[in-house]
């Protein structure tokens, strides 16, 4: 093992410490007093009472969602600014939310007895059509990708797919429910829920590590992977369908949740470098331990009314996108 894996191998031990850690901070503070004990036996033993009970079926699935969310976001959001080359490449920035968003809505609207499997199927194909419809626009004139017309075409498309989501909203009488889902957060997040979403999140991130090598080629240059003898079509097309599989399951649970797949993979680029057979399960730990953080925070700023995760995340965000738009995308890279 070479010294620079070794250094690797220490900051992702440290970051999957700074995890554990994290997620039993998570669990012991909120609305409802818990105790460090409480939280293990629910954890760890058959023990009912009423507070670890409210641990198991409520606090838990919720943290695990977040988890998962926080991974499936920032593995999703380094996989497209590698294939892109583009810094300010993120699943809420090149449509997928907003496909994801209005297929919803018109799920809902002519479905109203769909259950969650089919709403999450119908989050997947929207989240592509939303993706495809960002990246023939922006790749429509000579010369291919280019970052700036990816941006703004995902900017415009997206605002289309959410003013589709919010027309069906209105004119269907849903608007409260597209509302309350496009707010974004993990409340009520159900074991059947998890048991739908998790198993999608797992083969997404599993894949994308299996092709982490073609992609760091990828990111490099084409033409050197063409060289290489890279398939680069397949390469990309099964990234894209990678891409789509957790952003899609990730935005079915908690709706257009931004930023997270912007941030992480830039922060983990200056922790790791540029290889992404480092980058992305970095990028899983750190994106799962950054909405634990989100959303203990939510949970605990004003209890014992919650602060949308969506606000957090977004506070957060938001300075860090217009920092990476000032240094032209090298801020933390």
């Amino acid at each position: 093992m070479t010294t620079n894996h070794l250094r690797v191998l220490y900051k992702f031990i440290g970051i999957t410490l700074l995890f554990v850690a994290t997620f039993f901070v998570s669990m012991i503070f909120g609305a409802a007093d818990t105790s460090v004990k409480e939280v293990w036996l629910a954890l760890t033993s058959e023990v009912k009472t009423d507070t670890i009970t409210m641990i198991r079926e409520i606090r838990l699935p919720r943290e695990i969602a977040a988890i998962f969310v926080g991974a499936g976001l920032a593995v999703s959001g380094a996989i497209m600014q590698g294939l892109t080359r583009n810094p300010l490449a993120d699943p809420s920035l090149l449509g997928l939310t907003a496909g994801a968003s209005a297929a919803l809505a018109l799920t809902v609207a002519l479905l109203p007895s769909a259950n969650y499997f089919a709403i999450m199927i119908a989050c997947f194909f929207g989240a592509a059509i939303g993706a495809i419809l960002v990246v023939s626009i922006g790749a429509a004139k000579k010369g291919g990708f280019s970052p700036l017309r990816i941006v703004l075409a995902g900017a415009a498309v997206s605002a289309f797919l959410f003013a589709i989501s919010e027309g069906i909203g209105i004119y269907f009488k849903i608007s409260k429910e597209v509302s309350m889902w496009s707010a974004g957060g993990i409340i009520g997040t159900t074991w059947g829920q998890l048991k739908v979403i998790v198993p999608f999140i797992v083969v997404g991130i599993l894949i994308a590590i299996f092709l982490s090598r073609q992609l760091t080629i990828l990111s490099l240059n084409e033409e050197l992977a063409v060289g290489l003898g890279q398939k680069i079509t397949q390469v990309k097309y099964a990234l894209f369908i990678v891409v789509v599989l957790l952003a899609g399951a990730s935005v079915a649970l908690v709706g257009n949740l931004a930023f997270i797949g912007l941030m992480i993979p830039h922060i983990v680029r200056a922790i790791v470098g540029t290889d992404y057979r480092f980058i992305l399960p970095m990028s899983a730990i750190t994106g799962a331990t950054f909405m634990l953080i989100a959303d203990t925070i939510g949970r605990n700023l004003n209890a014992p009314f919650e602060t949308p995760v969506t606000a957090i995340v977004a506070m957060l965000g938001l300075p860090f996108f217009l920092m990476i738009v000032r240094k032209g995308g090298k801020a933390f890279s």
